[in-house]
């Protein structure tokens, strides 16, 4: 596999993270699915050609995407996913977490970066339904984040639902992420995340009112005041520091026993380098690829206008050459 290098017309983190936005691949053609949950609420699942084309047959594998916060199958990253697997004839699936596939959830909880329970279930149901198949789990970002805590609690009992993992720019350590997007430039992401954030929350606040504090929840200026005020109380956690503590997958990396790759660009501007785990701080199933650029979910290569394949490629060739 070609070790990634940005290109030469490209130079720097944000740049890298946010240009991939510009190139953003046609939409692909999706299949949807919507799954009943055991509280009666619901998910929406987005299928690729080649799953729906060929879903009986035993031999093709199934990657299972979980996409980052405020993300969804159209995300650059998913769609580039999703062709390059129909392209193999392999099936893909998107997971939404709950409230992003473009219609409200039921309840009051949504998602977080530590919901390991509801990976638990999505792919105990996944392998159920497909006995057969091989299963390969990516987690982008926030979901990676849920992924890879998820393959920490389960230890070897994760190899039976998938066959291996892999993790992209995930915000393995929540709290330095959660301050490294306060400062400087980063807090234009923070901005971003935060328009959309409120805006659901609002729209939960109309449906369920007095869930939590709205004059709080419209004031929050960082991630770590909305998630004071509202991730963290709505999914169980006493505020924003034990949510980023207790949904850190960081101190579970030593207990993976699955296949599983750790792919950080050391300039992603969500997470300080200083705060990737080192190959001593993960169990000997974990692979760690740190490039030194990328951004975070950028990795676009090629000669202007440039490209967002060498990111499928890169997880295609762990699942096809590095997973024993």
């Amino acid at each position: 596999m070609i070790a990634y290098q940005a290109p030469k017309w490209l130079p720097g983190g944000h740049l890298q993270t946010i240009y991939p936005l510009l190139i953003k691949p046609v939409p692909h053609p999706y299949r949807r699915q919507r799954w009943e949950t055991p509280d009666q609420d619901f998910i929406d699942l987005d299928w690729n050609e080649a799953a729906v084309c060929d879903a009986d047959s035993p031999h093709r594998p199934i990657v299972v995407l979980f996409h980052g916060l405020e993300g969804s199958s159209n995300s650059h990253y998913a769609r580039a996913l999703m062709q390059r697997l129909t392209d193999i004839g392999w099936g893909g699936v998107v997971i939404h977490f709950r409230g992003c596939s473009g219609e409200p959830n039921r309840l009051p909880r949504a998602y977080h970066s530590g919901d390991s329970e509801e990976i638990e279930w999505i792919l105990q149901r996944l392998r159920q339904q497909y006995p057969q198949r091989t299963l390969y789990a990516v987690g982008v970002s926030l979901g990676g984040n849920a992924l890879l805590k998820w393959l920490g609690e389960r230890a070897s009992a994760a190899t039976r639902y998938i066959s291996g993992a892999a993790a992209i720019s995930a915000p393995l350590d929540l709290a330095a992420c959660g301050h490294q997007l306060a400062r400087g430039f980063n807090r234009v992401y923070t901005q971003h995340f935060l328009q959309t954030l409120k805006q659901g929350a609002a729209a939960k606040l109309l449906r369920f009112p007095g869930l939590f504090d709205e004059r709080r929840m419209r004031e929050a200026a960082t991630l770590y005041q909305f998630d004071d005020v509202v991730t963290g109380p709505l999914h169980g956690f006493a505020g924003a520091d034990d949510y980023w503590r207790r949904a850190s997958s960081k101190p579970w990396l030593n207990r993976i026993r699955l296949p599983t790759l750790v792919l950080n660009a050391q300039n992603d501007p969500f997470l300080p380098s200083h705060a990737l785990p080192s190959s001593d701080q993960v169990a000997a199933a974990v692979k760690l690829d740190y490039p030194r650029e990328g951004g975070h979910v950028g990795f676009v290569s090629g000669s202007l206008p440039g490209r967002l394949d060498w990111l499928p490629d890169r997880l295609l060739h762990f699942f096809q050459h590095e997973v024993g």
